[in-house]
């Protein structure tokens, strides 16, 4: 296991992370330092105008400032972050931020709406996976610049496309590819590139930089990210509210559920974030131990590459989903860290829907497959992130598969490899979990429900466009939802939807998350966000 031996000493006294690696464990975390082991194998860059990953999400979330952020005591509203207030022209069109007064960098250099305009214009002009969340506004490479734009040192302005309600407008301005980069910091790390028909600009825009590099205003300001090995941050004397309680905040890579909780037991580590049902059992029972969870808008699920011709075809799609068994993972590898859940709208979201209409069938699995002309089933894979619970899901998803004649070979990977693959439309089946990019169910419907584009080149890569999966219908319903303004008949809409993903969509949604954590009962101010980047670190203390 990476970072088994993890020496916090040699950290303080500034070693190298390399000479780290091979140094004894330290038995008792430092008192001005927390300590996390958690499986962030998924990181694939540290840039947020790139990153789109689950574990980049919380250390960007505690990086980054951004204009405006989900208010946790009251997630149906956002607040200032960046932004000292805001108003929005009577046409619904124009949205103008106000940026408090003295704010700066982790570098020193001050906040400016330039800075913000620069943000924006690098996320849409990089086109990176999470840039389509602000792109459906209409911006583009070619009217960024006059869509988001500087009007004065503190004032920001954005011009979005269509009237929309401005609960969305905001909540997207929340997401972590909203995070405002110190645009001067950035431009010193630019790399010249030549221009190409896919990409015609001369530069990077510090990507090549930023994917290791920092250049944001959060609490805490990252310090090194060594793949599949450790994030470090440290505090941010810079920032603008409340300074971090804590000198500084590691990650360690540790997938496996078992050694974090040895880990916590020993004092290693402070705080367990990837925990299943039997160790977070033991932690329960330990008296220098305590737990807590928190429900997220994360839900798992598997879905089929509909440029497979088996898995194309409907009753085959249908089929998998009466050959997961639902209650067995319900009371064993999901137990106290998920919720069965079968709609693409987790729970709490305006119309999601609380129907579970699937059960472990294998006889109406093998008559969809015979209708499919398919009686004796096929072989196919499956893309598996290594760790739990994705890994105990496949296995048993593969001997349920198996009693229908369907052989599935499992593949595994870290985050990073079955990530790529599934980007890239490589996949049979991909197995995963999918997460809120800000509180809206447009967030969730745009994924599942739409796919505008749905050839190779096709830009807006939603998960209906990385299965391949044509749908101009409920694309344009998708569409049609986000722009009704009455609560209710949106929310009617959204029901419709979820009913149509059920019977005739290539995902088959399995649960919704319930993160835990086991911590050491030393810990002050620990909590749980409601999404993968609210996760704050800052005001956590010892004792």
């Amino acid at each position: 296991m990476m970072l088994e031996k993890f020496a916090l000493r040699s950290l303080l006294a500034g070693v190298a992370m390399s000479a780290l690696l091979a140094s004894p464990a330290f038995a008792v975390t430092p008192a001005d330092t927390l300590v996390e082991g958690f499986a962030i194998d998924d990181i694939i860059s540290m840039d947020p105008g790139e990153a789109f990953e689950f574990s980049t999400a919380e250390v960007t979330g505690n990086t980054y400032d951004l204009l405006v952020r989900l208010d946790l005591a009251d997630t149906s509203k956002v607040k200032g972050d960046l932004a000292e207030s805001w108003k929005i022209s009577d046409d619904g069109l124009v949205y103008t931020f106000k940026l408090k007064p003295g704010l700066k960098f982790a570098s020193g250099n001050p906040i400016t709406a330039a800075d913000v305009a620069y943000s924006f214009e690098r996320v849409v002009k990089l086109d990176k996976s999470p840039a389509f969340i602000i792109e459906q506004f209409g911006l583009n490479g070619d009217n960024v610049a006059e869509k988001a734009k500087a009007v004065d040192d503190t004032t920001f302005q954005f011009t979005v496309d269509k009237a929309y309600a401005p609960s969305f407008v905001l909540n997207c301005l929340s997401a972590t590819v909203g995070s405002v980069v110190d645009s001067k910091l950035v431009k010193q790390h630019v790399a010249t590139v030549a221009p190409t028909a896919d990409y015609k600009y001369d530069n990077d825009f510090g990507n090549a930089w930023l994917k290791t590099g920092y250049a944001g205003s959060g609490p805490y300001k990252l310090r090194e990210w060594r793949a599949n090995e450790a994030v470090v941050m440290e505090r941010n004397d810079n920032y603008h509210g409340e300074k971090a309680k804590l000198a500084r905040v590691i990650y360690r890579n540790m997938k496996e559920s078992s050694a974090q909780r040895l880990a916590l037991e020993a004092g290693d580590i402070d705080v367990a974030r990837n925990l299943e049902p039997n160790d977070l059992d033991a932690i329960a029972k330990n008296d220098k131990l305590t737990t807590t969870s928190a429900p997220k808008g994360t839900i798992y699920y598997i879905s089929l590459n509909q440029k497979n011709p088996n898995l194309a075809k409907p009753e085959v799609r249908q089929a998998f989903k009466y050959l997961v068994d639902y209650d067995a993972m319900g009371s064993t590898i999901l137990k106290g860290i998920g919720e069965i859940h079968q709609t693409f709208l987790p729970k709490g979201d305006l119309g999601a829907l609380d129907e579970n209409p699937f059960k472990l069938d294998v006889a109406k699995a093998k008559e969809l497959l015979a209708k499919a002309g398919l009686p004796d089933g096929f072989k196919v894979t499956m893309d598996v992130r290594s760790g739990q619970p994705t890994t105990g899901m496949a296995e048993s998803i593969q001997q349920t598969l198996g009693q229908a004649g369907i052989k599935l070979e499992i593949i595994p990977g870290d985050g990073k490899q079955t990530l790529t693959k599934y980007r890239a439309r490589n996949h049979d089946i991909y197995i995963g979990n999918w997460g809120q990019d800000y509180f809206d169910p447009n967030s969730n419907a745009q994924t599942f429900a739409s796919n505008p584009d749905n050839s190779d080149a096709g830009k807006t890569k939603t998960l209906a466009w990385r299965n391949a999966w044509d749908i101009p219908d409920l694309t344009k319903q998708t569409e049609a939802a986000l722009l009704e303004k009455d609560a209710g008949k949106r929310a009617d809409m959204y029901k419709d939807l979820e009913k149509k993903i059920l019977d005739t969509s290539p995902f088959v949604i399995i649960h919704q998350q319930l993160e835990v954590a086991g911590l050491r009962k030393n810990l002050k101010g620990f909590k749980l966000g409601p999404s993968f980047d609210t996760n704050f670190v800052s005001a956590i203390s010892k004792d």
